[in-house]
């Protein structure tokens, strides 16, 4: 079965938002003793996903 993909569009604030909240919730699992896996690779997928690519028009291109 394909692994469905989803693209979430977040602000600089909204990224940080994000990122901030899975590092607390790997905190706490840290302190509760519970693995931390899958908030550790959700992370950084967040931490080191790309900007969206914006078409950009040539200066020669007609209009």
């Amino acid at each position: 079965m394909k692994e469905e993909e989803r693209i979430l569009c977040l602000d600089h604030y909204e990224h940080g938002i994000v990122v901030h909240a899975l590092n607390a919730l790997r905190n706490d699992l840290i302190g509760e003793k519970r693995p931390t896996d899958a908030v550790d690779e959700l992370l950084l997928k967040t931490i080191d996903a790309p900007y969206p690519k914006h078409k950009r028009r040539s200066h020669h291109e007609a209009r």
